[in-house]
């Protein structure tokens, strides 16, 4: 019964998917959903920005091994991500009306500033996208009774998500996501209710949570005890920002005043469900101590779906993996068509100059496939978990492209030669960083290459300025229609 409902659930969505591809006419369609989204379909998209593999099985794990201080960057960093991106950067980001997140750095600076901080975010996909596939084969393999392999899975899962990615863009998956955001709310908070029953109540898991030292946040009062923790914070509360699924996200509001309200409440909205899978995972400790404590162990990604399968009725388990799969495919499909729009808007059209608005589409929807080929790779030869491969993705997104964003928009004398300066004063620090620096620092290597990142901003844009600025927007970008030639890029 499960199965036959995880084929009927994942055929509705493709179903979905490509209804809403018949609204896709241009790039813009494709990239940003043509500008048009409601308030609510923001906020459920902007929801379902990170509310997939590790927000379900990932979060919930780490958080029964490590207790919250464990998931500092996940949900803390990212929620408060989006709550950021909200007040200060969806009016400038709305009003410059451009494409991509890459456009920003050619606007502002020159086509080498956009070149390197497009491959800088296009590889910061690599390892997301890799988790949403490698939850996408958990979920298949489990359901199936081992019948189909975890291989095998993420394969399947793969194609599914790419049949409607593809061919829907940001309508398909704004779309799915709104539907999916419904499914996955209704169905967590059900599973919880019963849950919390076999547990003893809610208050009884937190107070035994509280008793565990499970709920403790803060470190103690020392400085190799903090910095770490600043670190992994600071990494995924700026280093996500530069992200193109958050632009695209907030970009495809009808309005500014939507796109700042909706960024802001999917970001509270995150902040408080991923609650919930936490709740679930760790009340399996207190429901079945020795087989889940067992798993810990063994792996603490199978917590919560063996819970699920073994404690719950049929009804309970067919609405948790839907949920489940909604928040997989929601997340995995539009983090999946953002480098690939990136790698075409800001790499591949710059070299190809005459390429039609219409070739460009058909460029964009090859680019989605490449990439997903790519990535399903990665996830099938990767042993690093879910959690890992998401909170270690924002790395090079924070050493490399966060300083150039957030100067060009807040100081008006960041300059061209200060821009390129931040990029390689970042991503060289960071990388030598990881390289030579002794296992027990206390410094994570990419809070320095966030310094040195930003001293180089300043260093660079002070300094004789050897590299020449553009003499105006107009003449230093290739934007097209996509660019309002009014607006200031520099706010």
């Amino acid at each position: 019964m499960i199965l036959g409902f995880v084929v009927l659930y994942l055929l509705l969505s493709v179903g979905i998917g490509l209804a809403a591809a018949r609204r896709v006419h241009n790039t813009k369609d494709f990239a940003v959903a043509g500008r048009s989204l409601p308030l609510p379909i923001v906020t459920a998209t902007v929801f379902a920005t990170w509310f997939g593999a590790e927000a379900v099985l990932g979060i919930s794990a780490t958080f029964v091994k490590e207790g919250l201080r464990g998931v500092v960057a996940d949900p803390f960093g990212s929620s408060l991500c989006l709550i950021l991106a909200g007040l200060f950067f969806a009016p400038r980001f709305y009003r410059l009306n451009l494409l991509t997140v890459g456009d920003y750095y050619r606007v502002r600076y020159n086509r080498t500033v956009e070149v390197l901080c497009a491959l800088c975010i296009v590889a910061s996909y690599l390892g997301w996208v890799a988790a949403q596939f490698k939850v996408l084969g958990l979920v298949l393999n489990v359901v199936t009774d081992g019948a189909v392999s975890q291989s095998i899975g993420m394969v399947i899962g793969a194609v599914i998500v790419l049949a409607y990615t593809t061919f829907g863009g940001m309508f398909s998956v704004a779309i799915l996501d709104f539907v999916q955001t419904s499914v996955i709310m209704g169905g967590l908070l059900f599973i919880a209710s019963v849950i919390s029953g076999l547990a003893g109540g809610v208050e009884a898991v937190i107070s035994h949570a509280a008793q565990a030292g499970k709920l403790g946040f803060f470190p103690p009062a020392t400085v190799t005890a903090w910095i770490p923790f600043i670190g992994a914070w600071t990494t995924m509360m700026l280093g996500s920002i530069p992200q193109q699924d958050v632009f695209q996200r907030i970009t495809s509001a009808k309005d500014e005043r939507t796109a700042v309200r909706g960024s802001i409440l999917g970001g509270v909205l995150y902040f408080c469900f991923c609650f919930v899978p936490m709740f679930l995972a760790y009340s399996a400790t207190l429901i079945d101590p020795a087989t889940f404590n067992a798993l810990l162990e063994q792996d603490s990604q199978l917590v919560l779906p063996t819970l699920i399968l073994r404690h719950t009725p049929v009804f309970a388990q067919i609405v948790f993996f839907g949920a489940v799969l909604s928040a997989v495919m929601s997340c995995a499909s539009a983090t999946l068509l953002a480098p690939s729009v990136m790698l075409s808007e800001n790499l591949i059209k710059g070299a190809l100059p005459h390429l039609s608005d219409w070739e460009l589409l058909r460029v964009m929807r090859l680019v989605v496939v490449v990439f997903a080929a790519l990535v399903l790779t990665i996830a099938l030869s990767s042993s690093s978990s879910i959690y890992q491969l998401v909170v270690n993705t924002y790395k090079v997104t924070l050493v490399a492209a966060f300083v150039p964003l957030a100067a060009g928009l807040y100081w008006s004398k960041a300059t061209t030669q200060g821009a390129i300066c931040a990029v390689v004063g970042g991503l060289g620090t960071w990388t030598g960083y990881e390289l030579f620096s002794s296992a027990d620092s206390i410094w994570p290597p990419q809070l320095l290459g966030l310094f040195a990142a930003a001293g180089a901003m300043v260093a660079g844009s002070w300094l004789p300025q050897w590299i020449g600025e553009p003499k105006s927007c107009k003449e230093n970008s290739r934007v097209g229609s996509h660019y309002n030639e009014d607006a200031d890029p520099s706010g």
